[in-house]
């Protein structure tokens, strides 16, 4: 599957310093060590309905990420999937009477505009689910090899404890998995099943649904497991980064590291599990089941510049939760203003200060609301008596593209 045209990213003087990220699986903030080529699995989009600030909320922080990786030295392999084919998808066409297809297709092309748009770097391997279904009836065939995966009637579900590790990257107590399980697509009242809690690895054929032939015959993959079986065929393991919403932490990431993990006998499958903060408009969380959604194509289509959108975006930390608003959107649309403003300058302060405060901020959990107020002192002081220093507003303007993807020109 295509990607998107990548940004060009301005190289800035000196090095980064080594990233600090908070892990979802220990509960704190350490060191990111990757080696000479960090690895990042960010989970894509569902595509039937693309792409709302929610989504977008997602990818700029773990672009972000890449940024403070490339800064630091780093070569970045990224990969992130397209789930191409799942229920939510097929309900949507039902009720369009749409092709999924043509959906698919339409709003993963939304998605890719809006991408190029916001600046994010594009993953290296772009990557939709129906592309992986081959590799994952082979993952499949491996887990009942090793005795982790049984047959529910035709069906076919991975046994979660089979990872004697399951369950340590939410810390979460069976009670509480089941009830989100069944929140978020899990099946845990299904009779036949050995553990309320195991995951369908592959589903077969249904009437008047899609399916492929395979060595499983004829069906198609269960959620979990497309994910596993994309990281793995063009990452490996251990992963630097697993990336998502905090939405998928359970089941998605910690069912998806189980069944990576008993694959290949080894721990972990990431060495940070990253989840951003989920993104409210009008009283409740962003959803496309509730229907409150906020699109980067609407915003772009009333006039609202994208870089304007990324610092809205920009100005909350990644791993918050907060509520999208019309304010933060035109404080946002005044601050570009203002950067541009100072960019344009015949002259300016000393940016050599600003650099090495925005790389502390950024390598300590990205604090990107920090590091655009320390661009705001620096362009009001700008805008307000300049400086000595006349190269100093296209060093700042490059700082500001390189670290915060925010294209000033």
């Amino acid at each position: 599957m295509k990607s998107w045209a990548g940004p060009p990213i301005p190289e800035l003087p000196g090095q980064g310093q080594p990233l600090r990220l908070f892990d979802t699986a220990t509960g704190g903030v350490r060191p990111t060590a990757p080696g000479e080529t960090a690895t990042i699995y960010v989970c894509g989009i569902t595509p039937y309905d693309a792409t709302h600030i929610g989504h977008a909320a997602t990818y700029v922080a773990f672009d972000v990420l890449q940024r403070i990786w490339l800064d630091g030295g780093h070569r970045v392999k990224y990969v992130q999937n397209v789930t191409d084919i799942d229920d939510p998808l097929l309900e949507r066409a039902v009720a369009l009477g749409e092709d999924w297809r043509a959906i698919a297709d339409r709003e993963t092309e939304v998605f890719r505009a809006d991408m190029a748009a916001l600046g994010v770097i594009p993953p290296a391997d772009y990557i939709g689910a129906v592309e992986s279904i081959p590799s994952v009836a082979d993952y499949v065939v491996r887990l009942q090899e090793l005795g982790a995966v049984y047959p529910v009637a035709d069906d076919l579900y991975f046994s979660v404890h089979s990872d004697p590790r399951f369950g340590s990257v939410t810390k979460l107590d069976e009670s509480k998995m089941l009830e989100i399980f069944a929140e978020r697509g899990g099946d845990p009242q299904r009779p036949g099943k050995k553990h309320p809690l195991d995951c369908l690895v592959w589903q077969a054929a249904r009437p008047n649904e899609p399916a492929w032939d395979t060595r499983l015959g004829h069906g198609r993959p269960g959620w979990h497991i497309e994910c596993v079986a994309i990281a793995l065929d063009y990452l490996g393991m251990p992963i630097d980064v697993q990336g998502g919403g905090s939405d998928l932490a359970f089941p998605h990431h910690e069912m998806g590291a189980a069944e990576a993990q008993v694959l290949r006998d080894t721990w972990p499958y990431a060495r940070h599990y990253v989840h951003t903060g989920m993104v409210a408009w009008q009283g409740h969380k962003m959803s496309k089941s509730r229907g409150n959604l906020v699109f980067v194509s609407q915003l772009r289509r009333d006039g609202i510049d994208p870089m304007a959108i990324r610092l809205a975006l920009l100005a909350h930390h990644y791993r918050s939760d907060w509520a999208w608003t019309e304010q933060g959107l035109s404080e946002a649309v005044d601050r570009l203003a203002l950067w541009r403003t100072a960019a344009a300058a015949s002259s300016g302060a000393d940016p050599a200060p600003l650099l090495t405060h925005a790389r502390e901020l950024l390598s300590d959990d990205m604090q990107t609301p920090i590091v655009l107020d320390t661009v705001d002192r620096w362009a009001l002081a700008t805008v307000a008596s300049g400086g000595p220093d006349a190269s100093a507003p296209a060093q700042v303007a490059a700082i500001c593209d390189a670290l915060l993807g925010v294209r000033l020109a």
